[in-house]
């Protein structure tokens, strides 16, 4: 498809002309016109598809040749060139047919995307005036979907331009540009995707970088499916050669095109049946895309991966916990985003294991709540709205929305709270019981609530009725009862949870303020539920 430019500033039509690789677009660049008159000249001989020009020159404004063209050239699409000073100009020229106008200070990829859309137009046009070229391209479409993506293999024979065999072998010339063979050891599926054209213009950004890669790639039979680019690629003997070339094809294209392109190579495949597993592979190796720090890998890379941490421990919880308690935004999101480094640095992450980790945080989030609120005799809110993450973001994107999760957490906790003495005792009760399991004292309580030790005691003494001291072992031998009941852990885990080290004296303390060891608590609990079953 021919594109020529018109302008009679040197600067604007030879920049226009070199500044775009418009070659690959698909796009063949006409030696530039320094004047509508030299363009009309040329017009009957050099045919161009798409004609560019300035809205204002010396002699025949770009108006008076849009119209004239558009006589000798009545399919030419026409895209004019002005300043802020012409918009007027520009509406009428649109109005007058027109295609489509820029302004002389537009970026590369605003040219391009004007371009590639009068190219669209065009090559519609072609398509309803070829119905069987529409329909060899339909079929050719529906061939490639139907074996590489459906993998109906048994449905008849290989398309030709998809078969392995040397008789429909890709030409010799393209195979020795990739692996310096004869012809190809094996091939694989690469999967692409697109963004930063602006979610309406992503359909478009999709076809350039197919347009694109065939070019960039010799060899590449490219296809838009959907969100994805899915490209069928010959390969060198080593796979690492293949990482190599797509990457640079990949920054070539990024760079042409103002956006952001991430790759994914499939297994390599050996024959032609097996295209649509190596299609497979590469849409699982592509939901690690967020939690890889590159735009082009291979499924080998995450194959063998085992899967990471999937919940926090029982310390981190605890951490968590403070952190909600002491309504501190930003050591918050501090925590949050180090956790997400470490999910990520895992040798062994995997989109499973680190959705899991993430979801592991929010319900520590909500099981602090409960408690806390039940342990001090406040109304829980209303069920507050699940959160999933997704792994397809980036991990800025995923910690800022699980800190707005956690911040509601945050919130529902302190807007329960009240003012005054009786306030300072309940956010004290709220910490012992996210602590439980610590050596908790007078003075680390009283930091947290920002109280004098004494001062704390005393407010102690006159809202519950009992020493602080008391109080803990209250709540701790409360928290043993409870799961001496629901949890099959050893007496001597459940002590060290509920903060006592020395089994022993737990199991005194426990028998002094309940009458029962915790075994015979236990035992009497679990028969008493199965009679009432």
């Amino acid at each position: 498809m021919r594109l020529l430019i018109v302008d009679d500033e040197v600067i604007i039509r030879t920049g226009l002309a070199s500044v775009i690789a418009w070659h690959e677009l698909g796009i063949v660049i006409l030696p530039p016109a320094a004047s509508a008159e030299e363009a009309l000249t040329r017009l009957a001989e050099e045919r161009p598809h798409i004609l560019m020009t300035d809205i204002r020159m010396n002699g025949k404004s770009g108006l008076e040749l849009a119209e004239e063209a558009q006589h000798l050239l009545p399919e030419l699409e026409v895209i004019i060139l002005s300043g802020y000073d012409d918009f007027s100009y520009a509406q009428q020229a649109i109005r007058n047919g027109v295609t489509d106008y820029l302004l002389k200070t537009s970026k590369p990829e605003e040219i391009i995307k004007t371009v590639l859309q009068a190219k669209g137009r065009i090559t519609e046009r072609w398509a309803e005036k070829s119905r069987e070229g529409q329909l060899l391209r339909e079929n050719r479409e529906r061939k490639f979907a139907r074996w590489v993506i459906e993998g109906h293999t048994n449905s008849g024979s290989c398309p030709s331009f998809l078969a392995f065999d040397e008789e429909h072998a890709l030409p010799v010339q393209s195979i020795e540009q990739v692996s310096g063979d004869k012809r190809p050891v094996s091939r694989q599926v690469v999967v692409i995707e697109a963004e930063g054209w602006g979610r309406s213009s992503d359909a478009l950004l999709r076809f350039a970088v197919q347009n694109m890669i065939e070019e960039v790639l010799p060899g590449t039979i490219a296809q838009v499916d959907k969100q994805y680019i899915v490209c069928v690629l010959p390969v060198a003997s080593e796979n690492e050669v293949s990482v190599y070339r797509i990457k640079e094809g990949i920054d070539r294209m990024e760079a042409w095109l103002k956006c952001s392109l991430r790759a994914v190579l499939g297994e390599p495949v050996n024959h032609s049946s097996e295209l649509h597993r190596s299609y497979q592979t590469a849409l699982l190796a592509l939901q690690y895309r967020g939690l890889l720090h590159t735009k082009v890998w291979r499924y080998q890379e995450v194959n063998g991966r085992r899967g990471g941490k999937t919940v926090l421990t029982h310390e981190e919880e605890t951490t968590l916990g403070t952190l909600l308690m002491d309504n501190d935004p930003v050591t918050l999101t501090t925590w949050i985003r180090e956790l997400i480094t470490r999910l990520i640095a895992e040798p062994d992450v995997t989109p499973g294991s680190y959705v899991a980790c993430l979801h592991s945080v929010i319900i520590a989030g909500h099981r602090w709540l409960a408690r806390t609120l039940q342990a001090i005799g406040r109304e829980q809110p209303s069920r507050l709205e699940p959160w999933t993450p997704e792994t397809d973001k980036k991990p800025a994107e995923i910690g800022d929305e699980l800190f707005h999760h956690l911040y509601d957490v945050m919130q529902a906790y302190h807007s329960r709270m009240g003012q005054g003495q009786a306030a300072h005792v309940q956010k004290a009760i709220g910490y012992i019981e996210n602590a439980l399991a610590q050596d908790i004292s007078l003075q680390q309580v009283a930091g947290q609530v920002h109280l004098h030790p004494g001062h704390l005691s005393e407010l102690f003494k006159k809202e519950m009725g009992v020493t602080f001291g008391d109080f803990v072992t209250d709540m701790r031998i409360r928290r043993a009862m409870d799961m001496l009941v629901v949890s099959p852990a050893k007496v001597s885990e459940i002590a060290a949870i509920s903060g006592y080290e020395d089994v022993k004296y737990f199991s005194r303390l426990f028998k002094k303020h309940t009458g029962k060891t915790p075994s015979e608590y236990r035992e009497q609990a679990l028969a008493f539920k199965s009679s009432g079953s």
